[in-house]
This record gives C-alpha cells, sequence and structure tokens, in this order.
C-alpha cells in the first residue's frame, strides 16, 4: 500500500548558480523536479511510501537522471518508455529558473516543446492494479499537471473517480497558470470543478480560488497581506458552500519584501474549524519550490492523522524549508527539523 500517489510530468530545472539572472549565469545546477513530485518530497523523505506516475522518453539520458534522482528522493516510480522519435521528437520539459537577489525578482522560463508529459493517458496504465491492488491512501492533483493538454485533464478524471471507487482520498492543489489557461479557459474551469467536487482536500494560494474556480476573493500582491485574512476566510468559506464533499482547504499568503525577505503565512480550514498562520518574516535563498512544500507538509501532517492546528503549523515550516534550499523541495532529516523552524530555533544541534 502506497500512503501517496500522483501523476505528473517529470523535467529538469536548470539554475545559474550564484543567484545570477538566467542568461547570463555560466554555470548552471540541474535538478530533477515536477510540481506534484515535489509534493510527495516531506513524506517520502521521513520514510512514508510515495509514487508518481509518469512518463520517460526511452534511452534519454535526461530521463535516466529523472530516475536516478527519484531513486535517490525515495519516491517509486511507474508509466511508459515513448519513442523520441527523432531529434525534433519528444522530450522531457526544462524549467529555467533563476533564484532572483534582493530588488532583483526571480524570473522563470518554460521550455516545453514535445514534452513527453502531455502525452499521458489513462491507457498507459494499470488503474486496478494502482488504487486496488497496490492501493493508495492518498492521491495528489496539481493544476499545473490537469492543464497540461487535454489528454493530462481526462488522465486526471480518470484517476479521480477510479480513486473514489476504491476509497482513496484525493488532493487537490488549484495551481493556476495563465499561459496553460489562454484560449482554454472554458474547457479547464469543467475540468478544475469536477475534480474540486470530489476533492477530500482543497488547497491554493492567494489567487488560486479566484482563477481557477471562479471564486470571489481579496486581489493578489500589494501589501500587508495579513490584514486580508477575513477576506481570504470569506473566499474558503465561498468554495466550502460550493463544494461541500471537501472537508479540508488552505491557502498559502505570501507578501514578498525582496527576493530574499517574505512574509510567510497560511490559512486552513479542516472539519468547520479555522486555523490561521500569521504572515511573518522568512528568509529566502530560492523561493521556487515553497508553495509545494506546504502541501508536501500540509498532506504528511493529514496522512500521520495529526489535528488541524499542527498540520497548518508543519506545512508553513515545510514551505518555509524548502526556500532556504537551492533544490525545489523539502528534504527534512527529520520530524524535529522542520519543528525547530516553527519554533523560530536555528540553533545548530550537535
Amino acid at each position: 500500500m502506497f500512503d501517496l500517489i500522483t501523476p505528473t510530468s517529470m523535467g529538469v530545472r536548470i539554475t545559474p548558480e550564484d543567484r545570477q539572472p538566467a542568461g547570463i549565469g555560466s554555470r548552471l545546477f540541474m535538478q530533477a523536479t515536477s510540481a506534484e513530485s515535489n509534493v510527495l518530497n516531506v513524506s517520502a523523505s521521513l520514510g512514508l511510501k510515495t509514487r508518481v506516475l509518469t512518463a520517460f522518453v526511452k534511452d534519454s539520458p535526461i530521463a535516466a537522471f529523472i530516475k536516478r534522482e527519484l531513486g535517490r528522493r525515495f519516491i517509486d516510480f511507474v508509466g511508459p518508455e515513448l519513442e523520441q522519435g527523432g531529434p525534433w521528437g519528444l522530450r522531457h520539459q526544462f524549467n529555467i529558473a533563476d533564484s532572483g537577489f534582493g530588488v532583483r525578482g526571480p524570473r522563470v522560463h518554460n521550455d516545453r516543446a514535445g514534452e513527453v508529459g502531455r502525452l499521458l493517458e489513462t491507457k498507459y496504465f494499470d488503474l486496478e492494479k494502482i488504487l486496488e491492488t497496490d492501493g493508495a491512501r492518498m492521491i495528489h492533483f496539481s493544476g499545473l499537471f490537469a492543464a497540461l493538454s487535454p489528454e493530462t485533464a481526462q488522465f486526471c478524471l480518470d484517476l479521480a473517480n477510479k480513486a473514489k471507487e476504491t476509497g482513496t482520498k484525493i488532493s487537490f492543489d488549484l495551481n493556476h497558470r495563465a499561459s496553460f489557461w489562454k484560449n482554454r479557459e472554458a474547457e479547464l474551469r469543467d475540468v478544475f470543478s469536477a475534480i474540486a467536487s470530489e476533492a477530500d482536500i482543497l488547497i491554493g494560494n492567494e489567487e488560486d480560488y479566484q482563477l481557477a474556480l471562479g471564486l470571489h476573493g481579496p486581489e493578489a500582491g500589494g501589501k500587508n497581506v495579513g490584514d486580508k485574512t477575513a477576506e481570504f476566510q470569506g473566499m474558503i468559506s465561498q468554495a466550502r458552500k460550493q463544494y461541500p464533499k471537501t472537508k479540508v482547504f488552505a491557502t498559502t499568503l505570501r507578501q514578498v519584501i525582496s527576493a530574499n525577505e517574505h512574509l510567510w503565512g497560511a490559512l486552513l480550514n479542516m472539519d468547520d474549524k479555522w486555523h490561521i498562520a500569521p504572515p511573518r518574516a522568512i528568509q529566502v535563498l530560492d523561493r521556487i519550490g515553497g508553495g509545494d512544500s506546504f502541501v508536501s507538509g500540509l498532506l504528511y501532517g493529514l496522512l500521520k492523522g495529526w489535528d488541524g492546528e499542527k498540520c497548518l503549523h508543519f506545512a508553513w515550516a515545510a514551505g518555509a524549508l524548502t526556500c532556504t534550499m537551492l533544490e525545489d523541495y523539502a528534504s527534512p532529516a527529520d520530524e524535529e527539523q522542520i519543528w525547530s523552524i516553527w519554533e523560530g530555533n536555528a540553533r545548530v544541534k550537535r
């Protein structure tokens, strides 16, 4: 039995060293990544059993690198190996992203032409084996993967339907991206609403609920995000009425002071009770993956059976941990390392 599984399109992120801008720095750090696999990482690091459902380009050295990295992260993988089809055929996505510095914000360039993960369909997987024979306690969906293509959208819907049949809990991080939604708004609004209507856990950031589900909420950006707490609670209250099957709702709260410092907070409504982590300052080495790691910490807590307050605090700290790392996922040594971040204890441990 797997504790947590997710469908995803694996790729690589390349980042200039020493926080240089992309396109200027000549030395690059490469990591295997995806938003969805990032969400598995806290659970995988702390001993739970995790798996990605993905696709690989056959005989690709990038595919070999991704498989080795998933193994290093204790994440199982299953999925088809598809022929490249020549130099102009399939490949794994490249995400080119710098970390920013001070007043210069990070910039991200997605290079996803020919992305093998866009072809993922139910036909490549034995859903009976994955969700019944092998089994999974929880399946996580991200709006990034659901919006990749009509094929991945249908794959997510098929997985969600099968998960409901088998009693597998469903987590959905809305993860709206405007460039993915362009000219597909009606199609994707229907897909996202359908997944959300079956979700046990629904998660967003400051604007995902508004953009992905059409709910009314506070304007994104600006100052004093902590002063908007009541507005975000009102937004989630709308979501609770619209999606009555969902028992856990969460949103992160972020205010950017500089590329090196953010105010980081979060809200959680669980079993009709509110839990709030007011925004407080965190130092940022690299912000990318902080939101994924918030989800990662939250799902770990839910899988462990923790109460809402404990889940929220752990999730907040897992997101803050990732912002101190060059990799865009949290790989905690133990639970204590995350709890020390929540408690503000950065003393050396010997």
